[in-house]
């Protein structure tokens, strides 16, 4: 950047500091939207704020909270950190409707009814069904609506609703919240749906609204109430101070990573190399467990050389859930496993996890039919879940165990011994062992299904969800001497981690989808490119489906992929077919 760059840069950024009405701050990834969002608010703490009163930042991800509080730190002086607010639109949805959701005629204590919860009411259904006009998703939505006016059990899809309702019809709630929150910035404006940013409206008259954003990151625009109208929406609405920071990079600025990213988008990639972008095309045939393995030693000394270290975090961000599941198990193949962590849909993990922790739950032999029932049906209802047909076969067993008829069915009887071993286990009060412990019990039937149930139990504890789950069963176990109701110690601290919880990315390499990433960076980056047929012939994994020349929407999203790493991002792809968005250029 030239100094008359820099100086202009820096102007941009005072206009801003000195704002008294909203503002719209546009910019690309890294190009320092959040950077100059912090100081933003330091300079509206420093003229100060009254007792109770602070900062509120909204952000869609976890992910992009943890890394907004660790810009926090690092920018924003200790004495002003605690007039920071930043959360999560579903954890400022949850606080106003626990707070005021009587008003909308619901009991005054919510639960949240979890994602797993909500697949097991409709996880039989295919989502090209999910529609209004088939008549058991209607019933589906119709029963949700109920959960939530009768029994205080309210679903994700419903915060953002509700909430809106509620400030609509309570001007009071709109009074609160403004009083609290004289400030609110919203991270990612762009991928506000109807019912969040009508949420904004309704506050901006009496709080200050500052919207980042960036269109071109726009990849949820596929669902509903979100679009390219949104920005048009802001300034209509809010008539704000616009402000341009462009596609200037501060992430990987020592790179050219960002600039590829934007000749992507445009469609003009040069036939020259960048930065801190590389491209490794391989054939097909070879196994990609040997491709694999082949990308991450390229990164990493990529990294390295770029760097002076090796990367902490790697990312290998793929189109599809089944591509990434695919990927994970080529990774997984022998003589030389790569450890890594899969994000991957955790409704199963988290359904069979109560499963779980009812065997830690204290057991009496008289009890032993009963137990087995109740096991059958909660296996049952991770079944249901995804959507698999044994689900109907293992309810059926559990209701033939509750009328004293026990299945001659192998899985029943191993499900059995698993009880009765577990009966007979003497429970050390340490959460971690014992969680352990149970798993090792279910490894040791040799059923498949079980294993597969204490594979999951691994995943959950992988993804930073044990930490919270073993500190409430160690409440329990201290209290009573025993997991007294542990099923509902696991779901209130999984409620807690879905709301709460922020999520920093760990260390290693992750394999995910694009879509997971959004809100996330990584030392390196591996986008993995496949050939898929689209009926006809083989096409381009970076072409969507559906996505038509010039791939506008494609291009977006691997934009997305490209800009999530700050030292090198490869572009891992077959010889064939040739891509129409990266085509065959020497990178």
């Amino acid at each position: 950047m030239t100094e008359a760059q820099a100086g202009e840069s820096a102007d941009i950024r005072r206009e801003l500091l000195d704002c008294r009405g909203h503002a719209l701050v546009i910019g690309g990834p890294g190009s320092g939207k959040t950077t100059v969002a912090l100081k933003k608010a330091v300079v509206r703490i420093s003229e100060g704020v009254s007792p109770g009163q602070s900062v509120l930042f909204l952000s869609f991800s976890r992910a992009a909270v943890a890394r907004l509080g660790e810009a926090a730190r690092q920018q924003v002086p200790v004495a002003q950190r605690g007039m920071l607010d930043m959360q999560t639109f579903h954890s400022f949805f949850w606080a106003l409707l626990s707070a005021h959701a009587y008003l909308l005629g619901a009991p005054k204590n919510l639960k949240i009814l979890l994602p797993a919860d909500e697949k097991v009411g409709y996880g039989r259904i295919k989502s090209k069904n999910r529609n209004d006009e088939n008549p058991e998703w209607v019933k589906w939505l119709e029963e949700r609506e109920r959960l939530f006016r009768e029994e205080g059990r309210i679903a994700f899809e419903l915060f953002a609703p509700n909430a809106l309702e509620l400030l609509e019809k309570s001007s009071h709630v709109r009074r609160l919240v403004s009083q609290r929150y004289p400030l609110i910035i919203v991270d990612e404006a762009q991928d506000t749906d109807a019912n969040a940013w009508r949420c904004i409206e309704l506050l901006a008259p009496s709080s200050q609204i500052v919207c980042l954003a960036d269109l071109e990151q726009q990849i949820f625009d596929h669902l509903p109430g979100i679009g390219p109208e949104r920005i048009d929406g802001i300034k209509s609405s809010l008539n704000p101070l616009e402000i341009d920071l462009g596609a200037q990079n501060h992430r990987s600025g020592d790179t050219e990573i960002a600039t590829f990213g934007q000749d992507i988008l445009m469609g003009k990639v040069r036939g020259s190399s960048y930065v801190g972008v590389s491209l490794f095309s391989y054939d097909p045939m070879r196994p990609q467990s040997l491709i694999l393995r082949m990308a991450v030693g390229m990164l990493q000394r990529a990294i390295r050389k770029a760097t002076g270290r090796y990367g902490k975090s790697i990312a290998i961000l793929t189109h599809s859930g089944a591509s990434a599941a695919k990927i994970s198990s080529a990774l997984n193949e022998e003589p030389k496993p790569v450890r890594h962590k899969l994000l991957f849909d955790e409704a199963g993990a988290m359904l069979t996890s109560r499963f779980a922790a009812y065997l830690l739950e204290p057991k009496k032999a008289e009890d032993r039919l009963t137990d087995l029932a109740t096991a059958l049906e909660l296996l049952a209802a991770a079944k249901r879940a995804s959507g698999l047909v044994a689900a109907v076969k293992w309810q059926e067993w559990a209701l033939k165990v509750r009328t004293g008829k026990v299945p001659a069915a192998g899985f029943v009887r191993s499900v059995l011994r698993v009880i009765d071993e577990i009966r007979e286990q003497s429970f050390s009060g340490d959460p971690v062992r014992d969680w352990v412990r149970v798993k090792r019990v279910l490894r040791s039937t040799g059923d498949k299904e079980l294993i597969e149930v204490a594979k999951s139990l691994d995943y959950l504890v992988a993804f930073n969800r044990g930490k919270r789950i073993s500190a409430g069963l160690g409440s329990v176990w201290i209290q009573d001497g025993q997991y007294t109701a542990a099923r509902e110690v696991l779901d209130s601290a999984l409620a807690q981690d879905q709301i709460l919880g922020g999520v920093d990315d760990p260390p290693g390499v992750q394999v995910m989808t694009v879509h997971k990433s959004k809100g996330k960076q990584f030392d390196g980056v591996i986008v993995v490119r496949e050939g898929r047929h689209d009926g006809k012939q083989m096409a381009s994994s970076f072409v969507w489906w559906g996505d038509l020349a010039p791939y506008h929407r494609s291009r977006k999203i691997l934009r997305v992929a490209i800009t999530r790493a700050k030292a090198h991002t490869l572009i891992l792809g077959p010889v064939y077919p040739i891509c129409p968005i990266v085509g065959p250029y020497k990178l």
